[in-house]
């Protein structure tokens, strides 16, 4: 189905199914010899949404031969890019302690376990936000697995597209003091001037010494949407045939947008970007070859 304004969704639908992939992903990628992430919690958070095609990867029951050898959907590299992703976001966390920050929100939270697996400096408040049966199927799921957050973690439930500020400082998040900001895998599921918007509203509530860490999608200018969609319809229909049929093509806003790091430059933060390979490369992963980039992603950290 195709988006709409002030949709919704939980773990198992629309937006919400593609951080339940992401955490599968990250579950395949702590089980792999000499991992570059660990996070423990995403296979039971993983078995708990129940999406029976994620299970099976996380489970070994769908492997890179049932799902095909086309290198773009590759669910190996998929699982790799997603370390190299995850580790981005952890060492840009640790980076910000060591600093001194100890504030920390992160943006479409999803699945994402790090207020319980990293190791917070005493003090440190992580602000997570996302739609209220995501946060609430997350925080239940967890107490039950019986984990305990390193840090104070504070759940906002609260949709981007509405007034999330308000709410974030209804959860006590003071904008006077620095603060660690993360958008994992958050741009391409929101409009252009939706995009713009966000870093906006995060630069007004960001003091100096602030940080932010995003993933960046390319704009169209340098990419050719319906390819983009053709290659997303392809993902379709391999996953559909083992029971998962999620139109991936319709979760994603495609239209020109300004590059990220340049409205950040332009708000006044000093930002800098690496590619994709350049992130794999950092971590010791596979590169992805040059004939088989498509729409790569570049990772950017910005200073206020």
């Amino acid at each position: 189905m195709a988006r709409t304004d002030g949709d919704s969704w939980d773990l198992a639908s629309s937006v919400g199914a593609t951080a339940t992939m992401v955490a599968a992903a990250r579950a395949m990628a702590s089980a792999a010899p000499d991992p570059v992430i660990n996070d423990q919690f995403a296979a039971p958070l993983v078995r708990a949404v129940g999406v029976d095609f994620f299970t099976k990867l996380v489970d070994g029951e769908l492997t890179e031969a049932d799902l095909g050898d086309d290198p773009q959907l590759n669910i190996a590299r998929f699982a790799n890019g997603m370390a190299a992703r995850t580790r981005f976001f952890d060492d840009f966390f640790a980076d910000a302690g060591a600093a001194g920050v100890r504030q920390a929100v992160i943006l479409a939270a999803g699945l994402d376990s790090r207020a319980y697996r990293l190791a917070w400096p005493a003090g440190t408040v992580v602000y997570e936000i996302d739609q209220p049966e995501v946060i609430a199927f997350k925080s239940r799921t967890l107490a039950e697995l019986g984990a305990q957050p390193i840090a104070v973690r504070r759940a906002v439930a609260a949709d981007l597209r509405d007034d999330w500020v308000s709410a974030l400082r209804s959860a006590g998040f003071d904008p006077t003091a620095p603060t660690a900001w993360i958008a994992e895998g958050l741009f391409g599921y929101l409009p252009p001037e939706a995009q713009d918007r966000l870093l906006g509203l995060i630069t007004e509530n960001s003091a100096p010494g602030s940080r932010v860490a995003a993933e960046a999608v390319p704009a169209t200018m340098d990419v050719d949407p319906e390819a983009v969609r053709e290659r997303m319809q392809t993902v379709t229909e391999k996953w559909s045939s083992h029971g998962f049929d999620l139109d991936f093509s319709e979760l994603i806003y495609l239209g020109d947008r300004t590059e990220a790091a340049t409205h950040l430059t332009e708000l006044g933060w000093q930002t800098s970007a690496i590619p994709t390979n350049g992130l794999l490369a950092q971590y010791g992963l596979p590169l992805i070859e040059e004939d088989q980039q498509f729409g790569q992603a570049s990772y950017l950290t910005a200073v206020k």
